[in-house]
């Protein structure tokens, strides 16, 4: 009976190659759908309407107030004065475009009063308000 040898076993391996793939696709796969925002993009929350329509916006002048009441001209934030100018200018080009103001839903009732008063002043008179 000494002709029976053991078989001897084979440790088991974890093929690493396999992993690292998935791994890689996996980090590849979040690269590619991951929104990067700009810097100067302020965060706005826009305040929720039941009865608004769908959010159609043509227009090429955007102003947004957040929370803290900064504004923004397309995106850059400017001052109070800034904003006069740069409607006064818009309103010298054209006074049929439309103005798109996308305000937190907490800001101060003033400061889009004003955003709204120095729209009119400009002459622009096709504003809208932004609501999710």
């Amino acid at each position: 009976m000494s002709g029976f040898r053991q078989k001897s076993r084979k440790r088991p391996e974890l093929n690493l190659v396999p992993l690292i793939d998935v791994l890689v696709m996996l980090i590849f796969f979040a690269f590619v759908t991951m929104q990067f925002r700009s810097a100067t993009m302020l965060n706005i929350t826009l305040p929720k309407i039941a009865t608004a329509g769908k959010s159609e916006y043509k227009g090429t002048v955007t102003i947004g107030i957040d929370k803290d009441g900064v504004v923004s001209f397309n995106g850059k934030v400017v001052s109070d004065a800034q904003l006069v100018a740069l409607l006064k200018q818009v309103s010298d080009a054209n006074r049929d475009i439309p103005v798109l103001i996308k305000a937190d839903e907490t800001t101060q009732l003033k400061k889009l009063a004003f955003v709204m008063d120095a729209c009119r002043t400009a002459g622009l008179n096709k504003f809208s308000l932004q609501a999710r």
